[in-house]
């Protein structure tokens, strides 16, 4: 059995959708959800699949004793709408074993502060015809590991941030699960 550790900061519904696709798997288990919110809505959509939630404390996520944790019970990370960047440590104990999701076509829109309605927001000031979502791997560098999957999504003249959001949204849905899988079972 391969073991998933999903970080999330906020709602959590690509780590639902991720839970969800494994749920019933005889191969992949989603070990724990690990969240730096203690009022992130991904804890009760964790509840729902009875996955434990480790809250980390300030400073934790650089401490030898989550480390240890983690080693423990992931074979792979995932971070689905995780706003904290990843230790160097954890990201040489995990080496390309941990991906994200980006909001754009990378490497376009990416880096610090960019994530959620700020990517949607500079994508529509800038009138792009064309947004996307970025499956990558995760570096000691903000939204620059190597690019896994692309799958773009057009953009109306008359799209506001709302709308961009909710098709990349719908992307986010139909791919992440799928080539986490894929990836998970390269391992």
């Amino acid at each position: 059995m391969k073991r998933i550790v999903i970080f999330a900061s906020g709602s959590g519904t690509n780590a639902e959708n991720i839970m969800n696709y494994f749920n019933n798997s005889d191969e992949v288990e989603v070990t724990h959800v690990v969240t730096n919110n203690a009022e992130a809505y991904v804890i009760e959509r964790a509840k729902k699949y009875e996955i434990p939630v480790k809250i980390l404390q300030k400073g934790e996520l650089r401490s030898e004793e989550f480390q240890t944790f983690l080693k423990k019970n992931a074979d792979f990370i995932v971070l689905a709408g995780f706003l904290m960047k990843v230790p160097d440590q954890i990201i040489a104990d995990f080496p390309s074993k941990i991906v994200n999701i980006h909001p754009a076509l990378l490497p376009k829109y990416g880096g610090k502060g960019m994530y959620g309605m700020h990517v949607h927001e500079a994508v529509v000031e800038n009138k792009e015809r064309f947004s996307g979502i970025t499956i990558h791997y995760v570096n000691e560098h903000y939204d620059e590991g190597a690019i896994i999957f692309q799958q773009s999504i057009e953009i109306e003249p008359n799209d506001k941030p709302e709308d961009v959001a909710n098709k990349i949204h719908d992307l986010e849905q139909a791919y992440f699960p799928g080539i986490i899988d894929e990836l998970i079972q390269k391992i």
